[in-house]
Protein backbone atom coordinates (compact mmCIF):
# COMPACT_ATOMS: atom_id res chain seq x y z
CA UNK A 1 0.00 0.00 0.00
CA UNK A 2 1.02 3.44 -0.89
CA UNK A 3 1.13 4.87 2.21
CA UNK A 4 4.14 7.35 4.86
CA UNK A 5 2.62 5.40 7.16
CA UNK A 6 2.26 1.67 7.20
CA UNK A 7 2.22 0.08 10.89
CA UNK A 8 1.65 -3.93 10.81
CA UNK A 9 -0.87 -3.42 13.90
CA UNK A 10 -3.05 -0.59 15.65
CA UNK A 11 -6.59 0.18 15.89
CA UNK A 12 -6.69 1.84 12.64
CA UNK A 13 -5.21 0.79 8.98
CA UNK A 14 -4.60 3.99 6.80
CA UNK A 15 -5.78 4.09 3.77
CA UNK A 16 -2.69 5.16 1.55
CA UNK A 17 -2.75 6.84 -2.28
CA UNK A 18 -3.91 4.45 -3.86
CA UNK A 19 -7.11 4.06 -1.68
CA UNK A 20 -7.92 7.91 -1.55
CA UNK A 21 -7.69 10.14 -4.62
CA UNK A 22 -8.03 13.96 -3.38
CA UNK A 23 -10.15 16.43 -6.12
CA UNK A 24 -10.31 19.71 -6.42
CA UNK A 25 -10.76 21.66 -3.10
CA UNK A 26 -8.82 23.21 -0.27
CA UNK A 27 -6.16 20.07 -0.35
CA UNK A 28 -6.60 19.26 -3.67
CA UNK A 29 -5.72 22.70 -5.07
CA UNK A 30 -2.68 22.87 -2.32
CA UNK A 31 -1.40 19.02 -3.58
CA UNK A 32 -1.51 20.10 -7.36
CA UNK A 33 -0.17 23.32 -6.80
CA UNK A 34 2.69 20.95 -5.14
CA UNK A 35 3.22 18.96 -7.36
CA UNK A 36 3.18 21.85 -10.55
CA UNK A 37 4.91 24.98 -9.06
CA UNK A 38 6.54 23.71 -5.24
CA UNK A 39 8.32 20.61 -6.28
CA UNK A 40 9.91 22.34 -9.05
CA UNK A 41 10.57 25.66 -7.28
CA UNK A 42 12.30 23.70 -4.70
CA UNK A 43 14.84 21.78 -7.27
CA UNK A 44 15.47 24.98 -8.78
CA UNK A 45 16.79 26.78 -5.55
CA UNK A 46 19.37 23.57 -4.69
CA UNK A 47 20.67 23.65 -7.83
CA UNK A 48 21.13 27.47 -8.09
CA UNK A 49 22.51 27.24 -4.13
CA UNK A 50 24.36 24.07 -5.15
CA UNK A 51 23.48 21.80 -2.93
CA UNK A 52 22.94 19.15 -5.66
CA UNK A 53 26.01 19.77 -7.15
CA UNK A 54 27.51 18.81 -3.69
CA UNK A 55 26.82 15.00 -5.02
CA UNK A 56 28.76 15.68 -8.22
CA UNK A 57 31.96 16.04 -5.86
CA UNK A 58 32.00 20.03 -7.00
CA UNK A 59 34.27 22.01 -4.06
CA UNK A 60 33.93 24.06 -2.21
CA UNK A 61 31.32 22.19 -0.96
CA UNK A 62 27.84 25.08 -0.47
CA UNK A 63 24.93 24.63 2.12
CA UNK A 64 24.74 24.00 5.68
CA UNK A 65 25.95 20.54 7.18
CA UNK A 66 22.36 19.11 7.12
CA UNK A 67 21.76 20.60 3.40
CA UNK A 68 21.80 16.76 2.33
CA UNK A 69 18.98 16.08 3.89
CA UNK A 70 16.77 18.43 1.97
CA UNK A 71 17.60 17.06 -1.39
CA UNK A 72 16.16 13.76 0.27
CA UNK A 73 13.23 15.63 1.19
CA UNK A 74 12.33 16.63 -1.93
CA UNK A 75 13.10 13.12 -3.71
CA UNK A 76 10.44 12.20 -1.14
CA UNK A 77 8.01 14.39 -2.22
CA UNK A 78 8.89 13.44 -5.64
CA UNK A 79 8.02 9.66 -5.29
CA UNK A 80 4.47 10.68 -3.41
CA UNK A 81 4.09 12.72 -6.66
CA UNK A 82 5.55 10.38 -9.03
CA UNK A 83 7.32 13.27 -10.45
CA UNK A 84 9.11 12.02 -13.85
CA UNK A 85 12.66 14.13 -12.20
CA UNK A 86 13.15 11.51 -9.48
CA UNK A 87 15.12 9.18 -11.89
CA UNK A 88 17.92 11.63 -12.42
CA UNK A 89 18.12 13.20 -9.50
CA UNK A 90 17.96 9.78 -7.79
CA UNK A 91 21.37 9.23 -10.13
CA UNK A 92 23.23 12.58 -9.03
CA UNK A 93 22.38 11.01 -5.18
CA UNK A 94 24.13 7.92 -5.80
CA UNK A 95 27.33 8.83 -7.50
CA UNK A 96 28.13 9.98 -3.60
CA UNK A 97 27.54 6.92 -1.95
CA UNK A 98 30.89 4.82 -1.01
CA UNK A 99 30.96 1.20 -1.42
CA UNK A 100 30.42 0.16 2.24
CA UNK A 101 26.42 2.44 2.29
CA UNK A 102 27.72 5.55 3.67
CA UNK A 103 26.70 8.64 2.00
CA UNK A 104 26.97 12.37 3.44
CA UNK A 105 28.47 14.87 1.25
CA UNK A 106 29.75 16.71 4.15
CA UNK A 107 31.63 14.33 6.64
CA UNK A 108 32.51 11.83 3.52
CA UNK A 109 36.94 11.47 4.81
CA UNK A 110 35.88 12.62 8.58
CA UNK A 111 32.60 10.45 9.30
CA UNK A 112 31.14 10.38 12.31
CA UNK A 113 33.18 13.01 14.35
CA UNK A 114 30.22 15.16 15.64
CA UNK A 115 27.03 13.34 16.63
CA UNK A 116 25.36 16.54 18.59
CA UNK A 117 26.12 18.70 15.39
CA UNK A 118 26.96 16.53 12.53
CA UNK A 119 23.18 15.47 11.44
CA UNK A 120 24.70 12.10 9.68
CA UNK A 121 21.80 10.20 11.02
CA UNK A 122 19.58 12.82 10.54
CA UNK A 123 20.42 12.68 7.13
CA UNK A 124 20.23 9.14 6.47
CA UNK A 125 16.59 9.28 7.81
CA UNK A 126 15.85 11.78 4.90
CA UNK A 127 16.87 9.64 2.91
CA UNK A 128 15.50 6.13 3.59
CA UNK A 129 11.71 8.02 4.25
CA UNK A 130 12.87 8.49 0.76
CA UNK A 131 13.01 5.75 -0.31
CA UNK A 132 10.40 4.11 1.44
CA UNK A 133 7.94 6.21 -0.56
CA UNK A 134 9.61 5.01 -3.79
CA UNK A 135 10.07 1.48 -3.18
CA UNK A 136 5.64 2.12 -2.12
CA UNK A 137 4.78 3.85 -5.49
CA UNK A 138 7.06 2.26 -7.77
CA UNK A 139 9.47 -0.48 -6.89
CA UNK A 140 12.71 -1.42 -6.48
CA UNK A 141 15.23 0.91 -8.06
CA UNK A 142 18.78 2.71 -8.10
CA UNK A 143 17.02 5.41 -4.85
CA UNK A 144 15.67 1.96 -3.19
CA UNK A 145 19.74 -0.05 -3.59
CA UNK A 146 20.84 3.15 -2.64
CA UNK A 147 18.69 3.33 0.66
CA UNK A 148 19.08 -0.49 1.73
CA UNK A 149 22.71 0.06 1.48
CA UNK A 150 22.94 3.17 3.80
CA UNK A 151 20.42 1.52 6.38
CA UNK A 152 22.62 -1.72 6.41
CA UNK A 153 25.68 0.64 6.93
CA UNK A 154 23.90 1.75 10.04
CA UNK A 155 23.09 -1.28 11.26
CA UNK A 156 26.63 -2.90 11.05
CA UNK A 157 28.36 1.13 12.35
CA UNK A 158 25.70 1.68 15.54
CA UNK A 159 24.20 -1.32 16.45
CA UNK A 160 26.55 -2.45 19.32
CA UNK A 161 27.35 1.20 20.39
CA UNK A 162 25.85 3.33 22.70
CA UNK A 163 25.96 6.50 20.38
CA UNK A 164 22.75 8.78 18.18
CA UNK A 165 22.19 11.64 16.58
CA UNK A 166 21.82 15.22 18.10
CA UNK A 167 18.77 15.60 15.39
CA UNK A 168 16.34 12.41 15.77
CA UNK A 169 14.52 11.30 12.10
CA UNK A 170 16.44 8.05 11.82
CA UNK A 171 14.44 6.01 14.14
CA UNK A 172 10.62 6.61 12.59
CA UNK A 173 12.47 5.90 9.08
CA UNK A 174 14.28 2.75 10.07
CA UNK A 175 10.28 1.26 11.47
CA UNK A 176 9.11 2.34 8.49
CA UNK A 177 12.01 0.34 6.47
CA UNK A 178 11.33 -2.71 8.34
CA UNK A 179 7.02 -2.48 7.17
CA UNK A 180 8.21 -2.21 3.75
CA UNK A 181 10.68 -4.52 3.89
CA UNK A 182 10.46 -6.93 6.79
CA UNK A 183 14.11 -6.72 7.27
CA UNK A 184 14.04 -7.51 11.70
CA UNK A 185 17.53 -5.38 12.06
CA UNK A 186 16.22 -2.36 11.13
CA UNK A 187 13.29 -2.33 13.92
CA UNK A 188 15.90 -3.75 16.51
CA UNK A 189 18.08 -0.44 15.27
CA UNK A 190 15.57 2.00 15.97
CA UNK A 191 14.47 0.60 19.23
CA UNK A 192 17.96 0.46 20.21
CA UNK A 193 18.26 4.39 18.80
CA UNK A 194 15.28 5.14 21.34
CA UNK A 195 15.72 3.64 24.46
CA UNK A 196 19.82 5.33 24.64
CA UNK A 197 18.89 9.06 23.95
CA UNK A 198 18.57 9.98 27.31
CA UNK A 199 21.08 7.84 29.06
CA UNK A 200 22.51 10.36 27.88
CA UNK A 201 24.39 9.27 24.52
CA UNK A 202 25.53 13.44 23.45
CA UNK A 203 27.53 15.62 24.49
CA UNK A 204 26.99 18.84 26.65
CA UNK A 205 26.27 21.79 24.82
CA UNK A 206 25.05 25.78 26.01
CA UNK A 207 21.17 24.86 25.21
CA UNK A 208 21.19 21.54 27.64
CA UNK A 209 20.66 17.97 27.08
CA UNK A 210 17.10 18.53 27.01
CA UNK A 211 17.79 20.49 23.53
CA UNK A 212 18.11 17.03 22.12
CA UNK A 213 15.71 14.96 24.48
CA UNK A 214 18.90 13.48 25.99
CA UNK A 215 18.23 14.77 29.93
CA UNK A 216 16.16 11.96 30.36
CA UNK A 217 15.23 8.56 29.35
CA UNK A 218 12.00 8.52 26.95
CA UNK A 219 10.30 6.56 29.57
CA UNK A 220 10.99 8.73 32.13
CA UNK A 221 9.99 12.35 30.17
CA UNK A 222 6.49 13.99 31.25
CA UNK A 223 6.26 16.28 28.09
CA UNK A 224 7.95 17.44 25.15
CA UNK A 225 10.77 19.11 25.99
CA UNK A 226 13.62 21.07 24.09
CA UNK A 227 13.91 21.65 20.41
CA UNK A 228 11.06 21.38 18.76
CA UNK A 229 11.44 19.77 15.89
CA UNK A 230 13.57 17.24 17.52
CA UNK A 231 10.73 15.88 20.25
CA UNK A 232 7.97 15.55 18.15
CA UNK A 233 10.09 13.38 15.53
CA UNK A 234 11.59 11.49 18.37
CA UNK A 235 7.97 10.71 19.41
CA UNK A 236 6.96 9.70 16.79
CA UNK A 237 9.49 7.53 16.52
CA UNK A 238 9.01 6.22 19.71
CA UNK A 239 5.21 5.55 18.81
CA UNK A 240 6.66 3.08 15.74
CA UNK A 241 8.87 1.73 17.57
CA UNK A 242 5.79 0.72 20.56
CA UNK A 243 3.75 0.00 17.81
CA UNK A 244 5.97 -2.76 16.37
CA UNK A 245 7.15 -4.50 19.41
CA UNK A 246 3.75 -4.62 21.32
CA UNK A 247 5.78 -1.91 24.13
CA UNK A 248 2.18 -0.61 25.18
CA UNK A 249 4.24 0.91 28.43
CA UNK A 250 6.30 3.15 25.93
CA UNK A 251 3.31 4.44 23.44
CA UNK A 252 1.24 5.05 26.78
CA UNK A 253 4.30 7.30 27.87
CA UNK A 254 4.32 9.35 24.64
CA UNK A 255 0.15 9.53 24.85
CA UNK A 256 1.20 11.33 28.68
CA UNK A 257 3.63 13.45 27.04
CA UNK A 258 1.88 14.60 23.99
CA UNK A 259 -1.10 14.95 26.61
CA UNK A 260 0.52 17.87 29.05
CA UNK A 261 2.04 19.28 25.76
CA UNK A 262 -1.38 19.94 24.59
CA UNK A 263 -2.71 21.06 27.13
CA UNK A 264 0.44 23.25 28.06
CA UNK A 265 2.68 24.13 25.66
CA UNK A 266 1.12 24.04 22.11
CA UNK A 267 -0.45 27.89 20.50
CA UNK A 268 -3.93 28.50 19.54
CA UNK A 269 -2.98 27.39 15.65
CA UNK A 270 -1.28 23.94 16.93
CA UNK A 271 2.15 25.24 16.10
CA UNK A 272 4.89 23.84 18.49
CA UNK A 273 7.71 26.24 19.70
CA UNK A 274 7.96 28.87 21.66
CA UNK A 275 12.14 29.81 21.87
CA UNK A 276 13.39 31.79 19.40
CA UNK A 277 16.77 30.82 21.04
CA UNK A 278 16.97 27.22 20.47
CA UNK A 279 13.85 27.04 18.61
CA UNK A 280 12.42 25.53 21.30
CA UNK A 281 9.29 24.68 23.57
CA UNK A 282 9.00 26.91 26.37
CA UNK A 283 7.85 25.73 30.20
CA UNK A 284 4.13 25.07 30.74
CA UNK A 285 1.78 27.86 29.61
CA UNK A 286 4.79 29.97 28.06
CA UNK A 287 2.80 31.09 24.82
CA UNK A 288 4.04 34.61 24.11
CA UNK A 289 1.82 35.63 20.73
CA UNK A 290 4.81 37.95 18.72
CA UNK A 291 7.61 35.79 20.48
CA UNK A 292 5.60 32.35 19.39
CA UNK A 293 8.61 30.54 16.99
CA UNK A 294 5.60 27.50 15.98
CA UNK A 295 8.34 26.27 13.30
CA UNK A 296 6.73 24.85 9.98
CA UNK A 297 8.93 21.75 10.12
CA UNK A 298 7.60 21.28 14.46
CA UNK A 299 3.76 21.07 13.10
CA UNK A 300 4.56 18.85 10.19
CA UNK A 301 6.15 16.64 12.68
CA UNK A 302 3.05 16.91 15.17
CA UNK A 303 0.82 16.35 12.33
CA UNK A 304 2.71 13.01 11.55
CA UNK A 305 2.74 12.27 15.36
CA UNK A 306 -0.75 12.80 15.93
CA UNK A 307 -1.35 10.79 12.52
CA UNK A 308 0.51 7.59 14.26
CA UNK A 309 -1.59 7.99 17.88
CA UNK A 310 -4.61 8.07 15.94
CA UNK A 311 -3.91 4.91 14.25
CA UNK A 312 -2.67 3.20 17.19
CA UNK A 313 -5.14 4.10 19.43
CA UNK A 314 -8.10 4.98 17.31
CA UNK A 315 -8.59 8.14 19.59
CA UNK A 316 -10.38 11.20 17.92
CA UNK A 317 -8.50 13.76 19.33
CA UNK A 318 -4.98 12.79 17.74
CA UNK A 319 -7.27 13.96 14.55
CA UNK A 320 -8.51 16.72 15.75
CA UNK A 321 -5.22 18.51 16.89
CA UNK A 322 -3.93 17.22 13.40
CA UNK A 323 -7.02 19.52 11.55
CA UNK A 324 -6.10 22.53 13.74
CA UNK A 325 -2.49 21.99 12.63
CA UNK A 326 -2.56 21.27 8.60
CA UNK A 327 -5.11 24.63 8.26
CA UNK A 328 -3.93 26.70 10.41
CA UNK A 329 0.49 25.72 10.17
CA UNK A 330 0.45 23.51 7.38
CA UNK A 331 -1.59 25.46 5.05
CA UNK A 332 0.01 28.92 6.23
CA UNK A 333 3.60 27.58 5.59
CA UNK A 334 3.56 28.05 2.04
CA UNK A 335 2.13 31.37 0.16
CA UNK A 336 -0.78 31.29 -2.18
CA UNK A 337 1.52 30.85 -5.44
CA UNK A 338 3.25 27.75 -4.21
CA UNK A 339 6.63 29.45 -4.04
CA UNK A 340 7.43 31.34 -0.94
CA UNK A 341 7.33 29.83 2.17
CA UNK A 342 7.19 30.73 6.47
CA UNK A 343 9.67 29.27 8.39
CA UNK A 344 8.67 30.75 12.01
CA UNK A 345 5.00 31.31 12.71
CA UNK A 346 4.06 33.59 14.85
CA UNK A 347 1.05 34.97 15.81
CA UNK A 348 1.61 38.29 16.04
CA UNK A 349 3.67 40.74 13.89
CA UNK A 350 4.47 44.64 15.39
CA UNK A 351 6.04 45.63 12.32
CA UNK A 352 5.72 44.81 8.61
CA UNK A 353 9.24 43.02 7.45
CA UNK A 354 11.31 44.74 4.45
CA UNK A 355 10.55 42.34 1.00
CA UNK A 356 12.72 39.99 0.17
CA UNK A 357 13.81 38.75 -3.24
CA UNK A 358 16.30 35.89 -2.47
CA UNK A 359 17.72 34.19 0.24
CA UNK A 360 16.37 34.91 3.51
CA UNK A 361 18.80 34.43 6.45
CA UNK A 362 16.51 35.75 9.18
CA UNK A 363 13.32 33.22 8.99
CA UNK A 364 11.51 34.40 12.00
CA UNK A 365 11.04 38.14 10.67
CA UNK A 366 7.22 36.90 9.51
CA UNK A 367 7.62 37.15 5.75
CA UNK A 368 7.52 34.61 3.47
CA UNK A 369 10.42 33.82 1.29
CA UNK A 370 11.45 31.84 -1.77
CA UNK A 371 14.41 29.73 0.42
CA UNK A 372 15.93 30.40 3.40
CA UNK A 373 19.85 29.41 4.58
CA UNK A 374 18.01 26.44 6.28
CA UNK A 375 15.63 25.66 4.21
CA UNK A 376 13.59 22.33 5.62
CA UNK A 377 10.78 23.80 5.68
CA UNK A 378 9.72 24.12 2.21
CA UNK A 379 11.04 20.60 1.42
CA UNK A 380 8.93 19.60 4.68
CA UNK A 381 5.98 21.28 3.12
CA UNK A 382 6.53 19.78 -0.78
CA UNK A 383 6.88 16.08 0.90
CA UNK A 384 3.73 16.35 3.27
CA UNK A 385 1.35 17.72 0.45
CA UNK A 386 2.58 15.28 -1.73
CA UNK A 387 1.43 12.26 0.53
CA UNK A 388 -1.45 14.08 2.35
CA UNK A 389 -3.72 11.44 0.36
CA UNK A 390 -2.49 9.24 2.98
CA UNK A 391 -3.98 10.84 6.45
CA UNK A 392 -7.61 11.60 5.07
CA UNK A 393 -9.34 8.25 5.98
CA UNK A 394 -8.84 4.60 7.71
CA UNK A 395 -10.13 1.50 7.82
CA UNK A 396 -10.90 -1.11 10.70
CA UNK A 397 -13.30 -4.89 10.44
CA UNK A 398 -15.91 -2.35 10.59
CA UNK A 399 -15.54 -0.31 7.58
CA UNK A 400 -14.19 3.16 6.65
CA UNK A 401 -13.74 6.48 8.40
CA UNK A 402 -13.03 9.90 7.42
CA UNK A 403 -11.01 11.99 9.49
CA UNK A 404 -10.50 14.98 7.43
CA UNK A 405 -13.31 16.29 5.17
CA UNK A 406 -11.98 17.10 1.71
CA UNK A 407 -13.71 16.29 -1.52
CA UNK A 408 -12.19 13.32 -3.12
CA UNK A 409 -12.62 9.54 -3.40
CA UNK A 410 -11.99 6.60 -0.99
CA UNK A 411 -12.52 3.12 -1.96
CA UNK A 412 -11.43 0.41 0.40
CA UNK A 413 -12.91 -3.52 0.95
CA UNK A 414 -15.80 -3.02 -1.40
CA UNK A 415 -17.00 0.65 -0.49
CA UNK A 416 -16.53 2.64 -2.93
CA UNK A 417 -17.32 6.72 -1.42
CA UNK A 418 -17.26 10.35 -3.00
CA UNK A 419 -16.39 13.27 -0.71
CA UNK A 420 -18.41 16.37 -2.18
CA UNK A 421 -17.57 19.45 0.07
CA UNK A 422 -16.23 23.09 0.42
CA UNK A 423 -14.83 22.91 3.83
CA UNK A 424 -13.87 24.52 5.56
CA UNK A 425 -16.10 27.61 4.11
CA UNK A 426 -18.70 25.44 4.10
CA UNK A 427 -19.97 22.90 6.89
CA UNK A 428 -21.99 20.84 4.60
CA UNK A 429 -19.83 17.63 4.23
CA UNK A 430 -21.56 14.68 1.18
CA UNK A 431 -20.79 11.50 1.10
CA UNK A 432 -22.02 9.41 -2.06
CA UNK A 433 -21.82 5.79 -2.19
CA UNK A 434 -20.52 5.13 -5.60
CA UNK A 435 -21.34 0.87 -5.79
CA UNK A 436 -23.14 -1.78 -4.28
CA UNK A 437 -21.45 -2.51 -0.73
CA UNK A 438 -21.37 -2.90 2.67
CA UNK A 439 -20.18 -1.87 5.70
CA UNK A 440 -19.87 1.41 8.36
CA UNK A 441 -18.60 4.96 7.44
CA UNK A 442 -17.25 7.00 10.04
CA UNK A 443 -17.06 10.75 9.73
CA UNK A 444 -15.47 12.84 12.23
CA UNK A 445 -17.27 15.29 14.19
CA UNK A 446 -14.59 18.22 15.70
CA UNK A 447 -15.18 19.26 19.21
CA UNK A 448 -16.06 23.05 17.96
CA UNK A 449 -19.19 21.47 15.80
CA UNK A 450 -21.76 21.18 19.05
CA UNK A 451 -25.01 20.66 17.36
CA UNK A 452 -23.87 18.57 14.31
CA UNK A 453 -26.49 16.40 12.28
CA UNK A 454 -26.16 13.37 9.95
CA UNK A 455 -28.88 12.53 7.69
CA UNK A 456 -29.07 9.47 5.84
CA UNK A 457 -32.70 8.11 3.47
CA UNK A 458 -34.13 11.56 5.17
CA UNK A 459 -33.81 11.18 8.61
CA UNK A 460 -31.89 13.49 10.49
CA UNK A 461 -30.11 13.53 13.96
CA UNK A 462 -28.10 15.73 16.25
CA UNK A 463 -24.64 13.90 16.31
CA UNK A 464 -21.97 14.45 18.99
CA UNK A 465 -18.31 15.26 18.81
CA UNK A 466 -16.32 12.34 18.18
CA UNK A 467 -17.20 10.13 15.26
CA UNK A 468 -20.75 9.77 13.36
CA UNK A 469 -21.53 6.47 11.97
CA UNK A 470 -23.87 4.76 9.90
CA UNK A 471 -23.81 1.12 9.09
CA UNK A 472 -25.69 -1.13 5.82
CA UNK A 473 -25.61 -2.46 3.22
CA UNK A 474 -25.23 0.41 0.31
CA UNK A 475 -26.84 0.76 -2.50
CA UNK A 476 -25.23 3.14 -5.69
CA UNK A 477 -26.77 6.27 -5.32
CA UNK A 478 -26.81 6.81 -1.16
CA UNK A 479 -26.04 9.75 0.53
CA UNK A 480 -24.94 10.70 3.97
CA UNK A 481 -24.93 14.07 4.84
CA UNK A 482 -22.87 15.75 7.55
CA UNK A 483 -23.98 19.43 8.67
CA UNK A 484 -21.14 21.40 10.90
CA UNK A 485 -22.22 24.34 12.36
CA UNK A 486 -19.54 26.99 11.39
CA UNK A 487 -21.01 29.91 13.22
CA UNK A 488 -17.72 32.10 14.21
CA UNK A 489 -16.91 31.76 18.05
CA UNK A 490 -14.74 33.85 20.26
CA UNK A 491 -11.79 31.82 22.35
CA UNK A 492 -10.36 33.11 25.36
CA UNK A 493 -6.86 32.09 26.84
CA UNK A 494 -6.04 30.03 29.52
CA UNK A 495 -5.59 32.95 32.45
CA UNK A 496 -2.32 30.96 33.53
CA UNK A 497 -1.01 31.91 29.56
CA UNK A 498 0.33 35.55 30.85
CA UNK A 499 1.61 36.46 27.79
CA UNK A 500 -2.36 36.30 26.55
CA UNK A 501 -4.47 37.65 29.63
CA UNK A 502 -7.10 40.01 28.84
CA UNK A 503 -7.20 38.56 24.79
CA UNK A 504 -9.46 37.02 22.87
CA UNK A 505 -9.11 35.08 19.25
CA UNK A 506 -11.87 34.15 16.46
CA UNK A 507 -12.06 30.73 15.19
CA UNK A 508 -14.71 29.80 12.90
CA UNK A 509 -14.16 25.90 11.73
CA UNK A 510 -11.17 24.38 11.83
CA UNK A 511 -9.77 27.98 11.13
CA UNK A 512 -8.35 30.50 13.59
CA UNK A 513 -8.49 34.14 12.27
CA UNK A 514 -6.08 37.09 12.47
CA UNK A 515 -6.41 40.54 11.53
CA UNK A 516 -3.44 42.01 9.03
CA UNK A 517 -2.79 45.91 8.08
CA UNK A 518 -0.53 46.42 5.08
CA UNK A 519 2.11 49.38 5.56
CA UNK A 520 0.36 49.29 9.59
CA UNK A 521 -3.03 50.89 8.46
CA UNK A 522 -5.02 50.84 11.16
CA UNK A 523 -2.12 50.42 13.85
CA UNK A 524 -2.30 46.47 15.14
CA UNK A 525 -0.67 47.37 18.04
CA UNK A 526 -3.52 49.97 19.16
CA UNK A 527 -6.82 47.70 18.39
CA UNK A 528 -9.14 46.38 21.17
CA UNK A 529 -11.59 44.15 19.92
CA UNK A 530 -15.48 44.41 21.38
CA UNK A 531 -16.68 40.71 22.23
CA UNK A 532 -20.12 40.43 20.29
CA UNK A 533 -21.75 40.00 17.05
CA UNK A 534 -19.34 38.58 14.15
CA UNK A 535 -20.27 38.84 10.50
CA UNK A 536 -19.57 36.97 7.58
CA UNK A 537 -18.34 37.90 4.08
CA UNK A 538 -17.11 35.91 0.96
CA UNK A 539 -14.67 37.53 -0.64
CA UNK A 540 -13.61 34.79 -3.54
CA UNK A 541 -14.65 32.08 -1.98
CA UNK A 542 -12.95 32.65 1.05
CA UNK A 543 -15.20 33.30 4.03
CA UNK A 544 -13.69 36.54 5.83
CA UNK A 545 -14.74 38.23 9.33
CA UNK A 546 -15.89 42.01 11.09
CA UNK A 547 -15.65 42.23 14.41
CA UNK A 548 -16.67 45.54 16.43
CA UNK A 549 -13.20 47.37 17.14
CA UNK A 550 -11.70 50.71 18.71
CA UNK A 551 -8.07 52.27 17.61
CA UNK A 552 -6.30 53.67 20.69
CA UNK A 553 -3.88 56.21 20.04
CA UNK A 554 -2.31 56.78 23.81
CA UNK A 555 -0.86 59.92 24.99
CA UNK A 556 2.51 60.36 24.41
CA UNK A 557 4.13 59.74 28.21
CA UNK A 558 7.92 59.22 29.27
CA UNK A 559 6.69 55.91 31.40
CA UNK A 560 4.79 53.71 30.33
CA UNK A 561 3.23 52.38 34.16
CA UNK A 562 1.26 54.29 36.05
CA UNK A 563 -0.37 53.79 39.76
CA UNK A 564 -3.95 53.74 38.63
CA UNK A 565 -5.29 50.91 35.63
CA UNK A 566 -6.21 51.86 32.27
CA UNK A 567 -9.81 52.50 30.86
CA UNK A 568 -11.71 51.26 28.25
CA UNK A 569 -10.16 52.53 25.13
CA UNK A 570 -11.36 56.02 23.60
CA UNK A 571 -12.56 56.25 20.45
CA UNK A 572 -15.19 55.14 17.90
CA UNK A 573 -15.94 51.98 17.59
CA UNK A 574 -14.89 50.45 13.52
CA UNK A 575 -15.65 47.27 11.94
CA UNK A 576 -12.09 45.24 11.87
CA UNK A 577 -11.58 42.81 9.24
CA UNK A 578 -10.54 39.21 9.87
CA UNK A 579 -9.00 37.01 7.43
CA UNK A 580 -8.30 33.68 8.04
CA UNK A 581 -4.67 32.87 9.71
CA UNK A 582 -3.40 30.66 6.84
CA UNK A 583 -3.63 33.43 4.07
CA UNK A 584 -2.24 35.92 6.37
CA UNK A 585 0.75 37.67 4.61
CA UNK A 586 -0.24 37.30 0.80
CA UNK A 587 -0.22 41.11 -0.09
CA UNK A 588 3.15 41.56 0.64
CA UNK A 589 4.92 42.39 4.44
CA UNK A 590 2.34 43.78 7.01
CA UNK A 591 1.64 43.89 10.69
CA UNK A 592 -0.51 40.71 12.06
CA UNK A 593 -2.47 39.66 15.04
CA UNK A 594 -4.49 36.71 16.68
CA UNK A 595 -4.89 37.49 19.65
CA UNK A 596 -6.57 41.07 20.67
CA UNK A 597 -6.94 42.88 23.61
CA UNK A 598 -10.71 42.71 24.79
Amino acid sequence: MANPVQPTSGVLSPLGLDAVRLAPGFWGDRAALNREVTIAHCREWMEKEGWTANFRGARPRRGREFSDSEIYKLLEAMAWADHPALPELAETVALAQEDDGYLNTRWSGDRYTDFEWGHELYCYGHLIQAGVARLRMHGEDTLTQVVRSAADHICRRFMNTLETCGHPVVEMALVELYRATGVERYLEMARRFVERRGLPALGEIPFGRAYFQDDLPVRQARVFRGHAVRAVYFAAGAVDVAVETGDFELLKTIEAQWERTVARRTHLTGGMGSRHSDEAFGDDFELPPDRAYAETCASIGSIMLAHRLLLATGDVRYADLAERTMYNVLATGVALDGRSFFYANPLQVRVPAEQLTGVNHAAQNGLRSPWFDVSCCPNNIARTLASLAGYVATSDASGVQIHHHTPGEIRHAGLALRVETDYPWSGTVTVRVLERGSGRVSLRVPPWAAGATLTHRGVTEEVVPGYAAVERKWRAGEEIRLELPMTPRWTYPDRRVDALRGSVAVERGPLVYCAESVDDEPPLAHVSARVGPVTEHVVDGVVELDVDAVFDTPAGGAWPYGSAPEGDAPGAVTALRLVPYHRWGNRGPVSMRVWIPA
